[in-house]
Parts: structure tokens; sequence; C-alpha cells
């Protein structure tokens, strides 16, 4: 019968875990690692004959279930680690995780490898990613939305800065207007604006960002 580890366990053991890892890869003591742990040389000891006995998997709470089926052997963690950190310290996950089934007869699955790794400091942990944005499809047809921009930068030779105005079309990305002025403000940005219906007519929507001069605070 398969057993489900309450969360609260399951991370406090990979805490635990962690930390061990570190010890075995030799990053820190043992001393060092119970006193992170919060706990006595003594009880360091019995835990680590229990990671022997139980292999990878020994540090769960043996009262809420069977040992996993996919224990490793201390010596098995401790020959691992040390390989990397010794011999293959410049290899990436993958392929040290070949040459552990090729070259050292150590046959572990990829994902073991890499938790391991990553549990002992000796390999960084993946970032996580953020939320996909989906891309904003265009308008389907010109003058439906209007994108509007100021943009400040030293535009000439003479070093002065100064804001480039555009307005361009998201349908076609066709520049309707580009000037530079001294700063962009609600004056010149209107200016702009009559300049573009002038010569193209009237537009749907317009899309600015966030400058003062698009924002009115009552």
């Amino acid at each position: 019968m398969d057993v489900t580890y309450p969360a609260a366990g399951v991370e406090r053991a990979m805490k635990i875990q962690e930390v061990i890892l570190k010890a075995l890869s030799k990053q820190i003591s043992w001393l060092a690692a119970a006193e992170i742990i919060g706990i006595s040389d003594r009880s360091m000891r019995r835990w680590r004959e229990r990671y022997q006995e139980y292999g990878y998997d020994g540090l769960f709470d043996r009262r809420l279930g069977r040992p996993s089926p996919k224990k490793v052997p201390l010596e098995t963690v401790e020959r691992v680690l040390l390989l990397y950190r010794e011999k293959y310290y410049d290899f990436n996950v993958k392929h040290f995780h070949e040459k552990l089934v090729e070259e050292e007869g150590i046959e572990l699955s990829y994902t073991w490898v890499k938790s391991a790794l990553q549990m002992a400091g000796l390999v960084p942990k993946s970032r996580k990613r953020g939320k996909h944005r989906r891309r904003r499809e265009r308008r389907p047809l010109p003058g439906m939305l209007l994108h509007v921009d100021g943009s400040k930068h030293v535009w000439l030779a003479d070093g002065r800065r100064y804001d480039l105005i555009t307005i361009s079309d998201d349908a076609t990305n066709e520049v309707y207007y580009a000037r530079l002025v001294q700063e962009e403000s609600t004056d010149t940005v209107l200016e702009a604006l009559r300049e573009v219906v002038r010569q193209h007519g009237v537009f749907c929507a317009l899309y600015s960002d966030r400058a003062s001069h698009f924002v009115y605070t009552p």
C-alpha cells in the first residue's frame, strides 16, 4: 500500500536532508549539521545511522508509513556527491548523470541526481518560471487602435536631451507621427493627435503609458 506523507512532514524531512546532504558532501561538518538542525551530537549520530539504514528517504517519520521503495544507500549518496565535487565539478547535471551511468556504474535516475546535487548546494536550484503572458493579437484594421509614446534621449549631436513623440497604428505598425520636442506634455501630445486626425481621420482607441499628463487625479 502506497503511503502519502503530510505536506508538513515532507517539508521538514526535505529541509533536514538538505543539511545532511551538505554534510555528506563535506561542505559542512556533522557537528555543524547538528547545530543547524537543532539537535545534540548524540542525536545526530542516531539520525545518521537511521539515514544509513533507510537511505535517502530515511528521515521521514516511520510512524506514518513504510519507507520509500526508492531509497538509496548512504554510501551511494556520499559517493555521488564526492564524485561531483572532486571529479566532475565542471559538468552540468545531464552530463554528470551520463558519466555516473557509463563510467562509474551508478544507475540512478536523472531526477534523483539533480535533486541530491541541488539539496547539497553543489548546483543551483532551478528558478521558478513566471506566469506566461500571452501575446496580444494586433487589431484587424487600421485606425482601430493607435499607440502614443514618448522617449527621452540625446537624439542630436548637440548633446541635449529631447523627447521623441511617436504615434503608430496597432494593425499595421505604421508610424503616423514622429517629432522631437523639448518635453512630452499634454500640449505636445494633443498637437500630435490633431496632426494624425487631420491626415488620417478619427481613430477608435488610443493606448499610452501611465505618464502624469495622461492621468487625472481629482
